[in-house]
């Protein structure tokens, strides 16, 4: 929602793709297995999407664990019918609470899960407007001043970079 983008034919989608494309593909030949999510709804989604591209080239797993059972059920169909494709390819899939919503605790709980299960995550932030994304990099942050958890940012001028360097190849087409 934050980088307001409403619906999945967006073509500013694209770019995000290219940006985790770009990373993941440095993190795996730098020994990246596993890449664990929630699979929310827009840029993790999107991100799980570009992992099982990848998963035709190289040797990496996915992981999806949302935070409760029927997680996707309130998204546009759209979403759901993303999520369901995502879940059905990824190489494991657990909800955190075998339960439906109940509280806004699942949610944190899932964030704290994901950081204590992970040596670190790639995130698509604007740290000056984190929006939603800010609960979990604050989080993120505090781990790290415990250990060496490492954040890997993709940042609004990466995205701008990535579209300039499109246009001017004149190649809009995903790599």
């Amino acid at each position: 929602m934050e980088l307001n983008i409403k619906n999945e034919n967006d073509p500013r989608i694209k770019f995000v793709k290219i940006a985790f494309k770009r990373r993941l593909i440095a993190l795996i030949e730098d020994g990246l297995e596993w890449v664990i999510m929630s699979g929310q709804m827009g840029v993790e989604l999107w991100a799980a999407q570009v992992i099982i591209e990848l998963k035709d080239l190289y040797s990496i797993k996915l992981g999806i664990f949302p935070p409760f059972l029927e997680y996707e059920s309130r998204w546009p169909e759209i979403y759901q019918e993303s999520f369901l494709k995502v879940i059905e390819q990824a190489d494991f899939y657990q909800p955190l609470y075998n339960e439906n919503y109940k509280a806004p605790y699942q949610f944190i709980n899932k964030d704290y899960w994901l950081i204590e299960k992970s040596d670190g995550c790639l995130l698509l932030v604007d740290e000056e407007y984190p929006g939603t994304v800010g609960y979990l990099l604050d989080k993120i942050k505090k781990e790290q001043d415990k250990s060496n958890y490492m954040i890997i940012y993709i940042t609004p001028e990466d995205l701008e970079e990535i579209v300039r360097e499109k246009q001017e190849n004149n190649q809009m087409e995903l790599d």
